[in-house]
């Protein structure tokens, strides 16, 4: 089976570095940090002396400059290499805010140290434990007090929280009754998580079934100065917004590199597996699962492709992202079962790394946005059906 790329690929260069690097954490390695529920530090770390993780950032910042589509590979490669990018992938688009929306202050304080790795920008205060993904109706608010803010409430699903510098937050300035649309009152604040912990900022880890380094975090009169303040008050759900396209398409870009991994090793398993007297991929309740798998991988590669292509032409691009990560998601989980399927009980073995990227290709048909939400974008802003929620 060939899965390489395209010949024309302009990104094949730096795919073929970031899996040179990659091959230097083998499975042993995410075993053991996923055994020990333990942030990849060394990986992060080489990542960072790469350049990898700063990518988007302009060269003017320190960053490497590079378009939306290379760091897409760069993520496809992590995964598709068999390792996890989920610890570090937030370092390349949360600071998209800040490059778009923030003061030039603000670009000049915290972009040189994200795209150094000085700084880690990695944890997103959103979520919160009574509104999910029904952003308007957070309840953590921001109150403005001379030159601060002072911040109460609560949120969850904070990943990284742990291991990062900064945060950025999105909190009530205006509550929800004094607002004319309910997207109206959220600003985005930049945290430093240094200062404020135990300073009125907790953070509670929670274990999940994949090591995903996930938070919850709490916030008992916080001081933000108002200096942090990202953009204009009131307009932060907007510039969130902004950043959710590139997420989506970044994130699709893992789940195809996931999809990947587990088609290229069902197949190999399938040829070496011998079993009365045959290779069990030359039968084809093994084989037809795993060709139907690729199939779908490639079609949601093509979708992807054309959202990334879209987004660099700064075209709309909301289907593609949307839909493009729903059917990547959709790919992984596929190229997953017939994987652990081929295996059979050896699937279930740590040793063979399935059962690992299996919890882990699980995650984003939920995160960044679940595919209900996805499929309610499509009905509503696609299709013109009316709205759902």
């Amino acid at each position: 089976m060939d899965q390489s790329q395209p010949i024309a690929d302009p990104h094949a260069e730096i795919r073929e570095e970031v899996a040179k690097l990659c091959a230097r954490f083998p499975g042993e390695y995410w075993r053991e940090v996923d055994r020990e529920r333990a942030y990849p530090t060394e990986f992060v770390r080489a990542l960072t002396e790469a350049g990898y993780l700063g990518a988007l950032i302009p060269e003017e910042y320190g960053g490497a400059g590079l378009p939306l589509s290379a760091a897409a590979a760069i993520l496809e490669e992590i995964h598709r290499s068999g390792g996890n990018a989920g610890a570090c992938h937030a370092q390349m688009y949360i600071m998209g805010t800040i490059l778009k929306h923030g003061s030039p202050e603000q670009k000049q304080r915290y972009l040189p140290g994200i795209a150094s790795g000085e700084l880690r920008l990695q944890a997103f205060g959103v979520t919160e434990p009574t509104s999910g993904t029904d952003t308007t109706a957070l309840r953590t608010f921001a109150r403005r007090e001379g030159d601060n803010y002072v911040v109460n409430g609560q949120k969850i699903w904070t990943s990284r929280a742990e291991h990062s510098d900064l945060m950025l937050l999105l909190a009530r300035t205006t509550p929800r009754g004094e607002v004319a649309k309910k997207t109206d009152g959220l600003s985005t604040f930049i945290v430093d998580m240094k200062a404020a912990l135990g300073n009125g900022l907790t953070i509670r880890p929670i274990r999940t079934m994949m090591n995903h380094n996930s938070t919850e975090v709490f916030f008992d009169n916080m001081v933000v100065p108002a200096e942090n303040l990202v953009g204009t008050e009131g307009r932060g759900f907007r510039y969130i917004l902004d950043g959710m396209n590139a997420e989506r398409l970044l994130i699709a870009s893992e789940s195809i590199g996931d999809a990947k991994w587990f088609i290229h090793k069902a197949v190999e398993y399938s040829k070496e597996r011998v079993l009365f007297g045959r290779p069990i991929g030359q039968n084809q309740g093994v084989q037809f699962p795993i060709a139907k798998a690729y199939a779908q991988m490639r079609a949601a590669e093509a979708l992807l492709r054309q959202g990334l292509a879209k987004f660099e032409r700064g075209e709309p691009c909301g289907e593609e992202a949307n839909m493009g990560k729903m059917l990547a998601a959709d790919a992984a989980w596929a190229a997953g079962e017939a994987c652990i399927q081929t295996h059979g009980g050896f699937g279930f073995a740590e040793e063979y790394d399935v059962e690992r990227k299996y919890r882990e290709a699980r995650l984003y048909q939920v995160a960044p946005i679940s595919t209900n939400l996805v499929l309610s974008y499509v009905g509503e802003h696609v299709l013109g059906m009316p709205r759902s929620y």
